[in-house]
């Protein structure tokens, strides 16, 4: 945990980076001015500076296996759908005084030891990933992001879905955002909102961060799951899944893949410069099982917007071989003990 000199200096940076967006849901909390917000914008972090999320890749060495594992995503078709493709559906909230705190009834998407039972804030206004409001209606995955200033707390849960009520939730991890997270994360073996155990807003880029013209952070990135290998994880991440069936060639869950520096950003758009520097010097994580490769936040809460400043298919002419593995050292197996410790 950090003293208390360095959490009153992370908060002043987390007002600023949220400020925008509290002001977007009204109402006042956590040292801001309301419900909807985005820590990742310029000016603040979710975790402190040591976090491995924030550690910049561009001079590491490269996995032994690098070209290997490449040549096989290359073999079995690249990114998900072909293309390097960016979902804008994530959405992050902040709780501010007036948001509810709500107990939940956990369905059998929750996990016990990996996933917490903690009551969580849920603001007025906001609304779970790709839905309108709190309702899991479409049976997409339904994340249920909030961050709590006032307690240097980021709530992610799997699977929310608020039916009247009631409030169902799957797996909830609560991350403490005064921590710096070791390779064991919240436990080896441990899942958390996101199938590797890794928290999801921090590897999120906001229209903020991009107008801004800088992504300081690794970025998240799926594939489909017959091309993640089965039954190990390599550090940041701590989990693997049965549905992950990738042969020996294939990188496991926690795998940070760099775009190369010899890959020319020339013909790129703005925005989408920005995002492929950050994947030069950040690199992606392998964080979950899926078609769409690239997740950035929704900007429902955000002051910029994604209109006219990146679209789904701005990156699309970056093709897999143009990424390296990042060597992260040994990979654990996978034995479905989870081994809580946070």
């Amino acid at each position: 945990m950090l003293n208390s000199t360095v959490r009153s200096v992370r908060g002043v940076a987390l007002s600023f980076g949220l400020a925008a967006l509290l002001a977007a849901c009204g109402g006042g909390g956590g040292g801001g001015d309301g419900g909807g917000g985005n820590p990742s914008a310029p000016g603040g972090n979710y975790f402190p500076n040591g976090s491995v999320l924030y550690q910049n890749v561009s001079e590491a060495p490269a996995q032994a296996d690098s070209e290997a594992t490449i040549g096989y995503l290359d073999g079995m078709g690249g990114w998900g759908g072909g293309e390097l493709q960016i979902d804008f559906s994530i959405e992050v909230l902040a709780a501010g005084d007036g948001a509810e705190v709500r107990e939940f009834v956990p369905t059998d998407d929750h996990y016990s030891p990996d996933c917490d039972e903690v009551p969580v804030p849920v603001p007025a206004g906001g609304a779970l990933e790709g839905e309108d409001g709190y309702a899991c209606q479409n049976d997409g995955d339904c994340h249920l992001i909030v961050v709590d200033e006032e307690s240097m707390s980021l709530y992610e849960m799997w699977r929310a879905n608020i039916d009247g009520d009631t409030f169902y939730g799957g797996c909830l991890a609560l991350w403490d955002m005064e921590n710096v997270y070791g390779p064991e994360g919240r436990g080896y073996n441990c899942t958390s909102a996101d199938a590797a155990g890794l928290p999801i807003a921090p590897l999120l880029f906001s229209a903020d961060e991009v107008e801004a013209g800088s992504i300081d952070h690794a970025i998240r990135f799926i594939l489909p799951n017959d091309r993640i290998r089965g039954g190990v994880y390599v550090a940041p991440g701590t989990h693997s899944t049965s549905a992950a069936s990738g042969d020996a060639a294939a990188p496991p869950f926690g795998a940070r893949l760099r775009l190369r520096a010899d890959f020319s950003l020339d013909g790129l758009s703005p925005g989408a410069r920005v995002v492929a520097e950050a994947m030069q010097r950040y690199g992606l994580i392998l964080a979950d099982g899926g078609t769409i490769a690239l997740t950035a936040q929704s900007d429902r809460f955000t002051a910029a917007k994604w209109d006219g400043l990146l679209q789904p298919d701005d990156l699309a002419s970056i093709p897999i071989t143009a990424f390296e593995v990042v060597d992260l050292g040994a990979m654990r197996a996978y034995d479905g003990d989870c081994q809580r410790i946070q």
